[in-house]
């Protein structure tokens, strides 16, 4: 494995969130301040073509980097943007079940307002 694909896959390792590219660029060139976005780029797609990361897409959100490459689903919070793995075990079977037929792989996510965001006094309409 490269240094910079062992920095890359230590950054994501030592996240506690998903993280975008552009992120993953700054915080490598504090380490490493020769590397290029390029190298970003194509470090991310060659380690999420050979399973060591997943690439979470999500309409209208830059792509994200994910550690966790065991099936799981994904809630975003509408409001900040916080996305937050989540396990439903259960799910894939009923779908196959309700289906009738087994189901190779899915991508779930689902909206809502986190609990940080439900604390938070809400905005008056005219300031949105």
């Amino acid at each position: 494995m490269t240094k910079q694909r062992e920095l890359i896959l230590n950054i994501l390792k030592q996240s506690d969130r998903h993280l975008t590219a552009d992120e993953i660029f700054f915080l490598a060139k504090l380490k490493m301040p020769s590397i290029a976005m390029a190298t970003i780029y194509n470090n991310l797609n060659a380690m999420n073509e050979a399973g060591m990361i997943n690439r979470l897409h999500i309409d209208g959100v830059a792509d994200c980097f994910d550690k966790i490459t065991a099936p799981h689903d994904h809630l975003l919070c509408d409001r900040c943007g916080k996305i937050t793995d989540i396990r439903l075990p259960a799910l894939a079977d009923e779908l196959e079940r309700e289906l009738g037929t087994e189901i190779e792989d899915y991508e779930l996510t689902v909206h809502y307002i986190c609990p940080e965001c439900r604390r938070a006094p809400k905005r008056r309409q005219q300031e949105q």
